[in-house]
């Protein structure tokens, strides 16, 4: 099994988990349903439920919602960003891939 951990600011707050508690119910279960296959299938999941960015940065991609997370270390991803998806991906959204 891999470890997903989450990231976490200087004060303490966690983005993503605001962001992914702010969703629906129904956006709530599929970002579960995707951290399960994460958990289960790690760097072997692929389309259309994760892809590689560059280097170590990833996206999750659990319907409309976009998750970035890195390999941290061996069997560990973080998940560092999380946004709703209203068209193309833009540059500024995405973390600098060598965060982790």
């Amino acid at each position: 099994m891999w470890q997903i951990h989450f990231y976490e600011g200087r004060r303490g707050k966690n983005p993503v988990l605001d962001f992914i508690n702010s969703s629906s119910p129904r956006g709530r279960a599929k970002v579960n349903n995707v951290f399960r296959l994460l958990e289960e299938l790690g760097t072997n999941l692929g389309m259309p439920h994760a892809r590689r960015i560059d280097g170590r940065l990833w996206e999750l991609r659990p319907g409309d919602d976009r998750l970035f997370y890195c390999l941290s270390m061996e069997r560990k991803f973080v998940v560092r960003h999380g946004f709703r998806k209203q068209s193309k991906t833009p540059k500024r959204k995405l973390p600098p891939p060598s965060a982790g």
